[in-house]
């Protein structure tokens, strides 16, 4: 028996609202497969250079407030 005769099989003793729920997930899939087939992503490594390029720049009179609330919540973290 091949997975197509299968999932048939399997399909038949299914109740109406499961076989509704299984419709909807069955078209989600298409759409999703329909999607990355259509539309490759093309992925680069990001460098870093972008966030570096604002290394030791600093707009505006909050800083040390920043600073303070990195400290608290980075200390949250590591309990």
């Amino acid at each position: 028996m091949d997975l197509q005769q299968q999932i048939t099989e399997e399909l038949s003793t299914i109740t109406v609202d499961n076989l509704k729920i299984i419709a909807e997930f069955v078209k989600f899939i298409k759409q999703k497969q329909e999607i990355d087939l259509l539309e490759p992503i093309n992925y680069r490594r990001a460098s870093g250079s972008s966030i570096l390029s604002h290394a030791g720049t600093w707009e505006g009179d909050d800083l040390e407030e920043c600073l303070e609330l990195m400290y608290q919540t980075s200390a949250a973290w590591r309990k």
